[in-house]
């Protein structure tokens, strides 16, 4: 009776690391608008990677989640999902629907052909500060991003962490 009681709290014990250890690593979201469409669908399940930019940096492409000032129904700060364009010390310039990061217009196959609105920010030559981030949603013409004075640069130290798989639908599991 007493090997099974040890044999039960060992167990018990070993879930409960096991679960802080993977609740440290990821984080599971469910996205909740069309800005990141065709890429991400409103309500695909997926996994976060929380520590990756403990030690690292974004890079172009990464598709993040991170916190901004908007604020959900009960108050809370709104974490919103986008794709990074441009890091810091980047030249970014919105003309005509077509985005040149540092001279070069970028290619964004993702986007299956849509221009893009640089809403504020058209026209503009910005340059990206230190420790700050430009992102976009895949929507362009449906994503409040970077290029709005309401979201502006993205602090880095803001980020919750890269989206790196999707669980759900079924027929679209896979990473991302």
């Amino acid at each position: 009776m007493k090997n099974e009681i040890i044999e039960w709290i060992k167990t018990i014990v070993l879930s409960v690391v096991i679960a802080l250890v993977i609740t440290t690593f990821v984080k599971p979201t469910i996205v909740r608008q069309h800005s990141m469409s065709p890429t991400l669908e409103e309500y695909d399940f997926l996994i976060i990677n929380r520590l990756l930019y403990k030690r690292g940096t974004p890079s172009y492409g990464d598709i993040i989640v991170f916190k901004s000032d908007l604020k959900t129904n009960i108050g809370n700060n709104k974490l919103l999902i986008k794709r990074v364009i441009a890091l810091p010390n980047d030249e970014l310039f919105i003309e005509e629907g077509k985005i040149y990061r540092n001279g070069q217009l970028l290619d964004e196959a993702y986007l299956n052909g849509i221009d893009t609105d640089g809403k504020d920010v058209e026209g503009e030559r910005l340059i990206i500060p230190e420790g700050k981030l430009f992102v976009m949603g895949d929507n362009r013409g449906n994503s409040m991003d970077s290029r709005d004075r309401t979201i502006g640069f993205i602090d880095q130290e803001d980020i919750v962490g890269k989206a790196f798989v999707r669980l759900f639908p079924f027929n679209k599991i896979g990473s991302l």
